[in-house]
């Protein structure tokens, strides 16, 4: 999830629009506040199983600001702890990771970590996608028109592989690729 600089932050709320990001490095003086001052005021618990991992997140969110530095907005801290453990042959690898977010909105803890979970399948449907399987960042391509040209063409197979009922998109770019007859399927031609 992308971080909120304040001035963005501020332009969301002047657009009566909420906003709900990531705390990062870029923002250490308000990153190191929440660390140090969060006070969980509800906690929920979150286990999630598949392709050989379990990851197991507490939400915990707080209303209260004290001593937080001024952010334009501000209403909830969230603070998401994850344990992801993932089985490779007989061998479990735990990883565990903390993140903290910032938003406008006074929602409940659950509410607020679906928001969260949300952006992430967002994050590993589309963008993962884009990035690993088209191979979106190592594209030479800079030319301005030429960009969204191939932003464009990317999302378009992506739509295509989709509708066709693939759930694997590099499968779908491998099998599109390679074999005539799908690829004619795919654009319903005869």
């Amino acid at each position: 999830m992308p971080s909120v600089p304040k001035k963005t932050a501020q332009t969301i709320i002047d657009s009566g629009n909420d906003y709900l990001g990531a705390l990062k490095g870029n923002q250490s003086r308000l990153l190191a506040a929440v660390q140090a001052k969060f006070q969980a005021q509800e906690t929920i618990f979150q286990i999630d199983k598949g392709h050989g991992r379990i990851e197991k997140r507490t939400v915990s969110i707080s209303h209260d600001l004290t001593g937080i530095p001024d952010f334009p907005g501000l209403q909830t801290l969230i603070r998401v702890e994850s344990e992801r453990a993932v089985h490779r042959a007989s061998i479990i690898e735990v990883s565990t990771e903390t993140r903290y977010y910032v938003t406008s909105l006074t929602e409940t803890a659950r509410r607020l970590a679906d928001r969260v979970r949300g952006y992430w399948g967002v994050e590993n449907k589309v963008h993962y996608v884009r990035d690993v399987t088209q191979g979106e960042d190592a594209s030479r391509i800079r030319t301005n028109g030429l960009v969204q040209c191939w932003a464009i063409a990317r999302n378009f197979a992506l739509n295509l592989y989709r509708d066709y009922g693939f759930q694997n998109m590099a499968q779908a770019q491998r099998l599109a690729g390679f074999n005539f007859n799908i690829l004619k399927d795919l654009f319903r031609m005869k």
